[in-house]
Parts: C-alpha cells; sequence; structure tokens
C-alpha cells in the first residue's frame, strides 16, 4: 500500500495558515449574514428603518480598513501627504514606540492606527469631528488615542534629542569655521494657542496674538538639542532661557562652549550675541559688503544663527497644528511641541534631509563627528566684560582672516 509524503515543517504552516485565513473568511462572512438578517427582521418591524443606511460593527471596520489603506498602506506619496513619513519610516516609529515608548494597543485600536490618529492630527491639524467620519471612531476613542501616542513620543525624548557636539578646530565650514567650541544656536518662536478668558492677556504678545513662547535649541546640522514650551507669549526670550537653566533637568553649556543667541539675550558666558547698532540680517547687507570688523563679524553671525530660524520654519511647515490655534489646552499644546521636536530629529535621524528641509536649507551643513564633551554648567544671564573682551577677539580675527582681505 503507497505511503501519503510527509509534508516539512515550512509546508505544514503555510497550510495551517491558509486554512485559518479561510476560516476567519467564513467567519466574516457569517457575521456578515447574521447582521443583515438581523436588519431585515428590523426593517419588517419598522418600515422607516428601510430608508435609513446599513451602519454595523463589520460595515464601520470595512470602512476604517479602507481609510487606513489608502492613507498608509497604498504608497509612500499617500502616506508621506498624510502622516509626512513613508511607509517603512511608519512602520519603524510604531516599533520605537512600542519597545521605547511603551505604546501598547488596545482591545478595539491598533498601534498603526493609534499612530495614524496622533501624526494625522499634527500634520494637519485635523479637528476631532475629521477623525470620526474617517476612522468611523467615538470622540472618546480618538482622544485617548492621540494622549496615548502624545506619552509614548514624550518618553522618547532622552533618546531622540541630540547630544551636543562642538565645532572642531579644524572645521571647514563657511558659516561656522569661525565660531570654535560653538554647539549651536538658540531662539525663541511663538505657537498660536486659545487659553481660558481669564488668561488671555498674559498669553498674549507684542503683536495682540495669543500664542505660547517656545525656546528651541538646535545643532548645526538641524536637529534639536532643546526644547522648552508652555510660557506665555507676553513673557520675553531672556526670562524663558533663565527658566530653562534653573529648572530641575535644566538645560547646561558645557564649560568653555557657547551658542550663538540674537540681541533679545545677554552676552553672558555661554551664549554669543551679534554687536548692537550695527547691520546684522542677512538681507541688510545686499551688495554693500562690511566695512568694520563688527559688520563682519555680525553678518557671519547671522549667516551661522540661521540654523535655528531655519529649523523653526521646517518644524511649522510639516507640522500644520504649529501654524493656527488649536483646539487643545495650552498645556496639551505644549507637549505637542515637544513631540514635533522629537519627530522632527527621528525623521532626520533615519531619512536625512526631505522635502520640508530641502525647501529651506540652501546649503547643506557640515556633518560633525561625535565626541565626548564635558557637562559643567557655567552659565550666567548677566553681561561680563570677559565675554565682550572674547567676543571682540573672535571679531578681530574673522577681520584679519577674511577671504577678500
Amino acid at each position: 500500500m503507497a505511503r501519503l509524503p510527509t509534508l516539512s515543517p515550512t509546508r505544514r504552516l503555510h497550510v495551517v495558515a491558509a486554512i485559518s485565513s479561510f476560516l476567519n473568511l467564513i467567519m466574516i462572512y457569517v457575521n456578515l449574514g447574521m447582521g443583515l438578517a438581523e436588519l431585515i427582521e428590523k426593517r419588517k418591524s419598522n418600515p422607516r428603518l428601510g430608508r435609513q443606511p446599513m451602519d454595523t460593527d463589520l460595515v464601520r471596520h470595512y470602512d476604517r480598513q479602507r481609510h487606513l489603506e489608502l492613507a498608509i498602506r497604498r504608497s509612500d506619496t499617500y502616506a508621506y501627504d498624510r502622516v509626512r513619513m513613508n511607509r517603512t519610516l511608519f512602520n519603524s516609529f510604531c516599533h520605537l514606540l512600542i519597545t521605547e515608548g511603551g505604546l501598547k494597543r488596545t482591545r478595539n485600536v491598533d498601534i498603526d492606527e493609534m499612530v495614524y490618529t496622533f501624526l494625522r492630527t499634527i500634520s494637519h491639524n485635523e479637528k476631532n469631528r475629521t477623525l470620526i467620519l474617517n476612522l468611523r471612531r467615538s470622540g472618546e476613542t480618538i482622544s485617548r488615542s492621540i494622549h496615548r501616542v502624545l506619552r509614548a513620543v514624550i518618553r522618547l525624548n532622552d533618546m531622540l534629542m541630540k547630544k551636543p557636539v562642538p565645532i572642531p578646530e579644524n572645521s571647514t565650514d563657511s558659516r561656522w569655521k569661525y565660531f570654535k567650541s560653538c554647539l549651536g544656536a538658540l531662539d525663541g518662536t511663538h505657537v498660536r494657542v486659545r487659553p481660558l478668558k481669564e488668561d488671555r492677556s498674559r498669553y498674549r504678545d507684542r503683536e495682540g496674538k495669543l500664542s505660547m513662547n517656545v525656546l528651541g535649541v538646535c545643532t548645526p546640522n538641524l536637529e534639536f538639542i532643546y526644547c522648552l514650551s508652555g510660557w506665555e507669549g507676553s513673557a520675553h526670550d531672556g526670562r524663558v532661557l533663565r527658566d530653562a537653566l534653573t529648572r530641575q533637568n535644566c538645560f547646561t553649556v558645557p564649560q568653555g562652549c557657547y551658542y550663538l543667541c540674537d540681541a533679545g539675550y545677554a552676552n553672558s558666558p555661554g551664549f554669543l550675541t551679534p554687536y548692537r547698532g550695527q547691520r546684522y540680517h542677512l538681507k541688510e547687507w545686499g551688495v554693500n559688503p562690511p566695512e568694520t570688523a563688527e559688520e563682519f563679524y555680525n553678518m557671519k553671525h547671522s549667516s551661522a544663527r540661521n540654523v535655528i530660524e531655519r529649523i523653526f520654519g521646517i518644524l511649522k511647515m510639516r507640522w500644520a497644528i504649529l501654524r493656527d490655534s488649536s483646539w487643545f489646552a495650552p498645556r496639551e499644546v505644549a507637549r505637542i511641541v515637544v513631540a514635533c521636536c522629537i519627530i522632527h530629529n527621528f525623521i532626520k535621524r533615519e531619512q536625512g534631509a526631505d522635502q520640508f528641509e530641502r525647501t529651506y536649507q540652501d546649503e547643506e551643513p557640515e556633518h560633525h563627528p561625535s565626541t565626548e564633551v564635558e557637562t559643567i554648567d557655567t552659565c550666567s544671564m548677566h553681561p561680563c566684560p570677559e565675554w565682550t573682551q572674547y567676543m571682540n577677539q573672535i571679531a578681530i580675527s574673522m577681520w584679519e582672516n577674511r577671504p577678500n582681505r
């Protein structure tokens, strides 16, 4: 009697998977049939139901999966337009949130749907009612998904925020080679908010708009080092920086290093400002070259410090929730701003320059290798003659070594 051939383990798994898929398909059709039978019985008992559209759990699940298939699974073009990531980057981000951020799926909502809900909200400033219609979920489910992902992203702060690396002595970058031991640039920006009526006076900035003052610190390679959000729009940039230096997990400047900042801050150890009363912004130069060492220093300072303006522009161009006022409370907006900076660093690390960065960036900054930096806070927010003398030495050295001398 002939014996039947035995199946290999791999083939056996394929057969079991095929049988399981077939049984799941049968169960789906059975549930659909039971739903249709129940609907027919209801229509017989109440003829008015015949004019109403069919809306069952199975239909809502089908509409939801069809929307997600079009948004994040069909092509990279669709995914980039919806969530600012291609499909590979989106899957890597979901995996990172699961392994490092502690994000877990719920009984009814999967990880990819929760992450899509959050990214769609911050990318297009999507309203809750729009997501309710697209995903066929309740408003509470949408809100819970957004806050779960937000908490998971905040947990990645220490992992994705860039560690500061000083400009080396042998740097050849035309923008940064004059600023030895510089770590990057810092500045403040404003994000629109909707505070309570009794708090509006504190959030009104000098332009008369309701906003939040955000401190951002970045590297020459357009990566965030530190972000502090939550201060009212009426607060001065220097006041926000002083608060960042005195917090529990404070912002520190390594000994012997500094950051470039504008004239709104004090020229103190750790923070190098331009000369006051001289031309500074790049559009002010035109065809008239600098005539003194102070003007040449201001021109190079503005060219290097412009990196913080570009990164703010990239951030607001990518995340629409930072351009317009949202319906989130100011406290939640502050956390969303930090989350946007963290996701920006993730995209920069995994993908490099995307179309938003190429729109703002006219010259690729030099990449500096990582080195160990001693983190000793020596910052003081009061101007001192020693730091002014150090600024004068940099200006004289720039003027003597200028290319067209």
